[in-house]
């Protein structure tokens, strides 16, 4: 009789336990669409997550402490963008989040110094966050004595006058010298072992400045480490003799002897009604096994600063078919005049401006195209009554003005998918999530192993959206309008967005950094 109550007894013991832990979950989401893009997973499933990892994906009913019901709605991968100027500040993270993303990175722009850039979040960031070492800080530091940054930003140092940092453009025209070419090298050296995601390469913006001795050395360092160069081509341009192409060529043929890779920001806008020759020439590079990836962003009209080379008269009318009238002033919105133009470029040549670029018929085909990723450029926002950027969090989000894919872009991808039918749903998912985590993982950055993936054991980064209602607010108007149907985003298990709300004083994220500092190279 003992024996038989001891037997029972430890029967209810072990019940109770397999109860216990189905209760046990720090945070479960239940009867949401599951869409893992790397293993095509898709079915009505329940996720349970537990210290910030995702532990079970089951049709079966799981509880937990917290519980999010996402009837209705797909359960993502949180969204990666490799191309968000802004998401090292609070309202450039909210944005963010509201908009489904979860690792926002500055790869294009980068910072520096880099253990600068990284130490302002640590702690204090509600999204995972990362950065490229930048080719303009480094220019600037070099060329320009007086140019000293508190935030690691150089972006967030033009175009934020309170930073105090004394940047003044001298980046887009040093020449350098052979001692400072190797000055460069070393200051990139540094900022990689400090761990610097790459080379964030801008000859676009130095297009008279950049030697082709430089562009070399950057691509010899990332080799080096096994590390990729970020670029915004050296030519926004469909005409000879600087054809857009022309830029990403010149990073594929170092690539091709010092190795690396080859991430090429906003294709479309350098190449525009090229750019489904730059995609084929892309491919064949993939299939001759060199790393290289495109970008594509949502719209057809960019945002940059009125002194930028390619917007010159010379350049922009004959090489990009645009006049002044292509360009709109950001704090009005008006479309620039000759006079305008010439005077801003006097007074305050580091103003944002809106240009027009490729068709959009153009932008649509290669956003679409399987071969290309989806990223923001989420620049600068400004606050017209003050004329100042807006970082702060609780900036309302209607006083803001800029260009609408600092807030819009990846719901509007995903709106585009639904009224356009522009490409598979799952497609989408992939081309801002899984293609991205594999990218950075295959080029010095393994930690990304667990991103961009919906799967038991990874990473809980997770983004509930509905299909039939999400959508982008932001226009050229209200450009920082966030976008709607993103009612939960979850950052490393902890739920950041709730209710369609970013939590305040919430921060899990965590710094993405290259595998070199762990590797003491």
């Amino acid at each position: 009789m003992r024996s038989n109550l001891q037997f029972f007894f430890a029967l209810a013991t072990v019940l109770f336990a397999a109860v216990a832990s189905g209760q046990d979950h720090d945070l479960v989401i239940k009867n949401g669409r599951v869409m893992d893009p790397e293993t095509g997973f898709d079915q009505v499933a329940n996720v349970g997550i537990d210290k910030g990892v995702i532990t079970k994906i089951t049709e079966e009913p799981i509880s937990g402490k917290e519980t999010i019901d996402a009837t209705g709605h797909v359960v993502a991968p949180g969204f990666i963008d490799f191309h968000n100027h802004i998401a090292n500040t609070p309202f450039g993270q909210r944005l963010a989040l509201r908009d489904g993303v979860t690792t926002p990175l500055d790869m294009e722009g980068g910072g520096y110094p880099i253990d600068m850039w990284y130490k302002q979040l640590e702690g204090r960031s509600q999204t995972n966050y990362g950065a490229t070492v930048s080719t303009a800080g480094v220019r600037e530091k070099i060329a320009n004595p007086d140019y000293d940054t508190n935030s690691g930003s150089f972006i967030k140092d033009v175009t934020n006058p309170d930073t105090h940092s004394n940047p003044d453009l001298q980046f887009a025209t040093l020449l350098a010298t052979p001692e400072q070419l190797e000055e460069m090298r070393q200051m990139f050296t540094e900022g990689v072992e400090q761990g610097g995601l790459g080379i964030g390469g801008l000859p676009g913006y130095m297009t008279n400045g950049t030697k082709s001795e430089e562009t070399i050395m950057w691509q010899q360092v990332a080799g080096k480490y096994g590390l990729a160069v970020y670029i915004h081509g050296r030519f926004s341009s469909q005409m000879p003799p600087t054809s857009g192409i022309l830029g990403t060529q010149e990073f594929l043929a170092s690539q091709s002897i010092y190795g690396g890779g080859l991430f090429v920001h906003h294709v479309h806008q350098q190449t525009l009604d090229l750019t489904p020759a730059v995609l084929d020439l892309i491919e064949d590079a993939q299939n001759k096994g060199m790393k290289v990836l495109a970008e594509i962003y949502p719209y057809y009209q960019g945002q940059t600063i009125v002194s930028a080379d390619f917007l010159k008269p010379e350049n922009y009318k004959r090489n990009m078919g645009r006049d002044y009238g292509d360009l709109l002033e950001i704090s009005n919105m008006k479309p620039l005049t000759k006079e305008r133009y010439e005077e801003m470029i006097k007074t305050s040549p580091q103003e944002q401006v809106i240009m027009a670029g490729i068709t959009e018929e153009g932008m649509l085909s290669a956003l679409a195209d399987p071969r290309t990723v989806v990223g923001s450029d989420a620049p600068p926002m400004v606050i017209p009554a003050t004329g100042k950027s807006a970082m702060d969090f609780d900036v309302p989000f209607e006083s803001v003005s800029g260009h609408p894919r600092a807030a819009g872009t990846h719901a509007k991808v995903l709106k585009l998918v639904r009224e356009k039918e522009l490409m598979p749903l799952m497609l989408a998912i992939k081309k801002m999530t899984i293609m991205h985590a594999n990218w950075l993982e295959e080029n010095g950055a393994k930690s990304m192993s667990q991103k961009g993936r919906l799967q038991v054991g990874k990473d809980a980064d997770i983004t509930i959206f509905n299909p039939e209602s999400v959508t982008d607010n932001s226009t050229y108007k209200q450009g920082a309008l966030p976008s709607t149907g993103i009612p939960y985003v979850v950052v490393n298990g902890t739920v950041v967005v709730k209710d369609s709300k970013v939590l305040e004083g919430v921060y899990p994220g965590k710094a993405i950094k290259n595998d070199v500092e762990k590797n003491s190279l």
